[in-house]
């Protein structure tokens, strides 16, 4: 069995601090640079599953650098290099305490709140007689607050984000045109590759007074993809829709009575588990990005990856200096 890399101790020249979030430790170097190591944990209803999944970090990671590289003539982004597979190294930049959610179909929690009777989201009108993962006559943006760790994200409009100071006008107007750009782009390059993408998130930041897209980007764990073959047929007949996401897993624990309520036993994840989902993610890997994935950046031991991701990201920031 592969192995994961689920916890990472590494030390820089001119490392100030460790951020540990639920899939990323990142590492700041002299307040100028991010080093973000994506690990092979797994979080589901937030919570981190006891198991890393092997080859997860480096799938999201390449997604991530693959999107931010085809997207660069929308807006900068902090990527300068991705010199490990699990690993990108970027500009450090001032986030926005907003993540910027773009719809192009009313499903997830959008068709939940749609279906109670909800007919507008984070100020965003919605006409009547809507049904579950139908397509918007345009894409729309439903922002929400980010949250500190282990809380939820709540839904925020364009308004209330101006009128509290959290961005201003100008700038929001920038994030807006990005967003809508980028989701654009996404949606060519996943049609390309018989899928449609449902929704995402982008995440911003300003270093220098310039406003760049920061984060990951266009991943199965940011975004909602659908297989576009055979969409419009379930969707006539109201059946559910193949979706490409890590949707498989928290349905998993939600089939043996785990969605991270009080009381919950988390379920054993034997290898067998955790081989199959190793095995999606590199199945989303391909189809999101139309190529082969390569497992070469497999090691013998945890300790083993670790060391190869610090020898790699030394000599990158050897070259930075």
């Amino acid at each position: 069995m592969a192995k994961a890399l689920v916890k990472t101790d590494m030390r820089f020249d001119g490392q100030k601090s460790l951020y540990e979030g639920k899939v990323r430790d990142v590492y700041n170097i002299d307040d100028k640079y991010l080093v973000m190591v994506v690990t092979d944990r797994i979080s589901a209803f937030d919570v981190v599953l006891p198991k890393g999944i092997p080859f997860k970090g480096q799938v999201l990671n390449q997604i991530a650098s693959k999107a931010l590289d085809a997207t660069v003539d929308i807006c900068p982004n902090w990527k300068i290099a991705s010199p490990d597979p699990m690993v990108t190294v970027g500009h450090k930049c001032e986030p926005f305490p907003v993540e910027m959610i773009v719809r192009g179909y009313l499903t997830g929690s959008s068709w939940r709140d749609y279906k109670a009777g909800a007919r507008s989201i984070c100020g965003v009108p919605l006409p009547e007689g809507m049904r579950e993962h139908q397509k918007f006559d345009k894409p729309i943006i439903t922002p929400t607050t980010k949250a500190e760790l282990g809380l939820h994200d709540e839904n925020i409009s364009k308004e209330e984000i101006i009128a509290q100071g959290l961005v201003s006008a100008e700038d929001y107007a920038v994030l807006e045109k990005y967003a809508m750009q980028l989701f654009e782009r996404g949606t060519e390059i996943a049609a390309k590759h018989g899928l449609i993408l449902v929704d995402t998130k982008y995440e911003f930041g300003k270093k220098d007074g310039e406003i760049y897209l920061i984060d990951e980007v266009h991943t199965p764990d940011s975004s909602r993809y659908f297989y576009a073959d055979g969409y419009q047929e379930r969707f006539d007949k109201g059946e559910q829709q193949r979706q490409l996401s890590k949707e498989f897993v928290r349905e998993w624990l939600m089939e043996h009575h785990f969605q991270g309520r009080k009381g919950d036993v988390m379920p054993e994840l034997t290898d067998a588990f955790v081989d199959s989902v190793s095995e999606r993610y590199i199945e989303l890997y391909e189809h999101i990005t139309g190529e082969k994935f390569d497992r070469g950046a497999d090691a013998a031991s945890e300790q083993a990856i670790q060391e190869r991701i610090e020898h790699n990201v030394e000599n990158m920031l050897a070259r930075l200096k």
